[in-house]
C-alpha cells in the first residue's frame, strides 16, 4: 500500500459499516489515522486528550468486531469516546467539539444513534448496559450485543459495583470491558488499583476452560441451568491453582485478561472469540493514556485537558496570566493551607480531583491531613462525616454536578447528625465547554429544603476566603459554599481573612427605581448592567444576598416595602433557587412587588463558552440591563 492511500484510509470511512470493509491488516493505519486526528484537533480546539488516545484500538475494534449501532455500546464517562465521535459519522464536524452548537464532548443519544447512553459522570456505564442486555433478551432479540467500556478510574465509584452484583444475579449477556490505564484524571488510588496490577490470567487456561465448556454443553453434561454452579466450582478451583482469586469471578463474571489495549489485531481476534459467549463476561485490557503522543504519556494528568497545545512540539500554549485575576480553586487550595496551618483539626478531602479542585496545595504541605478518596462522592461525604464526628473539621470539596450524586449522604450522613464541617461545592452554575452533564445548577436548588444547612456563595475570591473562614470558625453547622470555575474578579485576592455574619447581606449600591437581588459571582454581571442604565437615568438598588439560607430577613423587609419592582439573579436554575426562595418570603409576609427571576431556565443548556451561555440564558449584562429598562418602563406605564 502506498503512503497517499494509508493516508486516505480515514477519509473512506463515513460509519462503521465502511470500517467493516477493510481487512484486518488495514486497521492498525486505521488507528494510526484517528489517532492523528484528534491530536490534530485538539491542538487548536481544546478537549479531552489524553483518554481518547488510549482507546483508539479498542474504539477501531469495537465497531469492527459488533454490529453498531444495533449492537450497543456504552462509554463510561465519555473522555474515551473522541474516536468513536470520528467513526460514527462525526469525522468532519470533531473540528467543533465542545464549542456552541457544535458536537458535545460526551456521548449522547440526542445527537447520534451510535450514542447509547449519556457518559458525564463516572461508573453508570455496567448498569446501564446490563438494563440493556435484559431488555433485549425481554424483546426477544437474542442477536444483540451490549459492551459496557469502564475505565479503572471509575471502577472505584460504587455504583459500579451494585451493576457488577446485579449482573451476576440476573440472566444477561453483558460484555464489561475493563480499560485498565491506572489513570482516573490524577492517579487511581486504592485497593482496587493496585489489585489491578497485579492480577494475572493465564490466556491458556482461559482458552482451554471455554473449549471444555463447550465440548461438556455440546454432551448435554452442562445447561444453562447448571452453568452457574459449575462457573462458581471452576472460579474455587482455579483460585486453589493459581493461588489468587480473581475479584470479578467472584461475582460469577467470566474474566478475560489482561490484554495488550493496543493491538488491534489481538483485540479483534479476542472480542471474536468471547461475544457470542452466553452470560456476563469481562475483558480487562491495559492502555496507556496518551498513547501515541509522547508529552501525553509522559504527564497523563497534565494532558488530561490540555487546552492548545502544539503538535510538532508538544508544547503547550498557555496564555500569560501576569496580572491577571486568580481561579476560584487556586483561591480555595492556598487558602486552605492557610487555616490548616493554624488549625491541626483541619483536613481535606476530594473524590479524585485534587488537581481540578487544587486541593493539591493541601497535599503537598499536608499530605497526612488530605484524602483523595478515588471516584465515590457519596463516600467522600459520609468519610468526611466519620471525620467530623470525632472532633476533626473536614473541608470536602466535591464538583457541584457530582455532589448530585452523595445528595442522600448531604442529609442523613451530615445534615441530620448537624456536623460542622465545610461543603465546597466547586463548579458551581454554568461551567462551559463540558456541558448539560457538568454545568452545576442544581445544587442551590436540591441543597436548600435540607434542614441544618448553611448555604453560601461568594462574589468575589476575598467572599470566598472569608467564607471559607467562616465556616471554619463558626463550626456549629454544615456549611455549604458554592462557587465557580475559573478566574474571580481580583488580582490582589489574599485579603485578610474575617468572619461574614452567616445569613446576612449586603447593600452594594442604594437605589430607588428598582431593587436587584443577587446570589453569588453572577453578581459582577450584574454590576455591569446597573452600569449601563444607570448612565441612562435608571436608579437600581444592588444588594448582594451571599446567603442562601437562612436568608437576610432585614434585607428582604426592606425590599419588600419600599420597592414594586425586584429582580432576583442567580447562576443556577430558578425553580427552587433564590429567586423562588424570594417569592416564599414575600408571599409569606404580604408583600406584593413584581418580581422578576433571572438565571438557568427549566432545561439542560448546552455546551459553549460562558459568555455564549450567559447569553443564551439571558444572564448576561445586556440581557439584565434590558429587564431593567423592561420592569422600570412597566412601572411607569402603570
Amino acid at each position: 500500500m502506498s503512503e497517499s492511500e494509508k493516508k486516505s484510509i480515514l477519509e473512506t470511512i463515513d460509519y462503521p459499516k465502511d470500517l467493516r470493509k477493510l481487512t484486518t491488516d488495514q486497521l492498525p493505519q486505521v488507528c494510526a489515522d484517528v489517532r492523528q486526528h484528534i491530536i490534530d484537533v485538539l491542538s487548536e480546539n481544546p478537549g479531552h486528550l489524553g483518554a481518547s488516545l488510549g482507546t483508539v484500538e479498542l474504539t477501531v475494534a469495537l465497531h469492527y468486531v459488533f454490529n453498531t449501532p444495533y449492537d450497543r455500546i456504552v462509554w463510561d464517562v465519555g473522555h474515551q469516546a473522541y474516536g468513536h465521535k470520528i467513526l460514527t459519522g462525526r469525522r468532519d464536524k470533531f473540528n467543533t467539539l465542545r464549542t456552541f452548537h457544535g458536537i458535545s464532548g460526551f456521548p449522547n443519544p440526542s445527537e447520534s444513534e451510535y450514542d447509547s447512553f449519556v457518559a458525564g459522570h463516572a461508573s453508570n456505564s455496567i448498569s446501564a448496559a446490563l438494563g440493556m442486555s435484559v431488555a433485549s433478551a425481554l424483546k426477544k432479540e437474542s442477536d444483540r450485543h451490549v459492551i459496557a467500556v469502564i475505565g479503572d478510574g471509575a471502577m472505584t465509584g460504587g455504583l459500579a459495583y451494585e451493576g457488577l452484583n446485579n449482573a451476576s444475579a440476573n440472566p444477561n449477556n453483558l460484555l464489561i470491558i475493563l480499560n485498565d490505564n491506572n489513570m482516573a484524571i490524577d492517579d487511581s488510588v486504592g485497593g482496587l488499583s493496585q489489585y489491578l496490577v497485579d492480577i494475572t490470567t493465564s490466556h491458556a487456561y482461559n482458552r482451554m476452560r471455554y473449549d471444555v465448556y463447550r465440548g461438556l454443553k455440546k454432551i448435554r453434561l452442562i445447561s444453562e441451568d447448571n452453568r452457574g454452579s459449575i462457573l462458581r466450582f471452576d472460579n474455587s478451583l482455579k483460585a486453589l491453582l493459581t493461588q489468587q482469586h480473581n475479584l470479578f469471578e467472584g461475582f460469577s463474571i467470566r474474566y478475560f485478561g489482561p490484554v495488550d489495549g493496543h493491538d488491534v489485531n489481538y483485540l479483534v481476534k479476542v472480542l471474536n472469540d468471547i461475544k457470542d459467549m452466553r452470560g456476563p463476561k469481562l475483558l480487562h485490557i491495559k492502555t496507556k493514556k496518551g498513547k501515541g503522543f509522547k508529552p501525553a504519556e509522559e504527564s497523563a494528568t497534565e494532558w488530561h485537558a490540555p487546552g492548545k497545545f502544539n503538535k510538532e512540539t508538544g508544547q503547550r500554549i498557555i496564555p500569560s496570566d501576569l496580572n491577571q485575576p486568580q481561579l476560584y480553586q487556586d483561591v480555595f487550595g492556598h487558602t486552605l493551607v492557610e487555616l490548616a496551618e493554624k488549625d491541626e483539626r483541619i483536613v481535606g478531602v476530594t473524590p479524585a480531583m485534587p488537581t481540578g479542585c487544587s486541593m493539591t496545595y493541601m497535599m503537598k504541605a499536608f499530605p497526612e491531613r488530605s484524602f483523595d478518596v478515588g471516584i465515590a462522592e457519596g463516600h467522600a461525604v459520609t468519610y468526611s462525616a466519620g471525620l467530623a464526628k470525632e472532633g476533626m473539621f473536614p473541608f470536602c470539596n466535591i464538583y457541584s454536578s457530582f455532589m448530585q450524586r452523595a445528595y442522600d449522604q448531604v442529609i442523613h450522613d451530615v445534615a441530620l447528625q448537624n456536623l460542622p464541617m465545610v461543603l465546597c461545592l466547586d463548579r458551581g452554575g454554568l461551567v462551559g465547554e463540558d456541558g448539560a452533564t457538568h454545568h452545576g445548577v442544581f445544587d442551590l436548588a436540591y441543597m436548600r429544603p435540607v434542614p441544618n444547612l448553611v448555604i453560601s456563595s461568594p462574589l468575589n475570591e476575598h467572599d470566598l476566603r472569608n467564607l471559607m473562614y467562616t465556616g471554619y470558625k463558626e463550626a456549629s453547622a454544615p456549611f455549604v459554599i458554592r462557587y465557580p470555575r475559573g478566574k474571580g474578579e481580583k488580582r490582589d485576592w489574599r485579603n485578610p481573612l474575617e468572619i461574614l455574619p452567616v445569613g446576612k447581606g449586603r447593600k452594594l449600591k442604594e437605589g430607588k427605581d428598582i431593587a436587584l437581588l443577587s446570589l453569588g459571582s453572577i453578581g459582577n454581571e450584574a454590576m455591569k448592567a446597573i452600569e449601563k442604565v444607570e448612565a441612562e437615568g435608571i436608579s437600581v438598588a444592588h444588594y448582594d444576598m451571599i446567603y442562601l439560607k437562612p436568608l437576610d430577613a432585614d434585607i428582604l423587609h426592606e425590599v419588600g416595602q419600599h420597592f414594586k419592582q425586584v429582580i432576583t439573579l442567580e447562576n443556577g436554575v430558578i425553580t427552587g433557587g433564590l429567586g423562588s426562595a424570594v417569592l416564599e418570603f414575600m408571599a409569606d409576609q404580604g408583600y406584593t412587588p413584581r418580581i422578576k427571576r433571572m438565571g438557568v431556565p427549566d432545561s439542560f443548556i448546552e455546551h459553549g463558552t460562558i459568555p455564549e451561555l450567559y447569553k443564551l440564558c439571558g444572564m448576561d449584562a445586556d440581557s439584565i440591563a434590558d429587564q431593567i429598562r423592561s420592569l422600570t418602563q412597566k412601572e411607569k406605564n402603570s
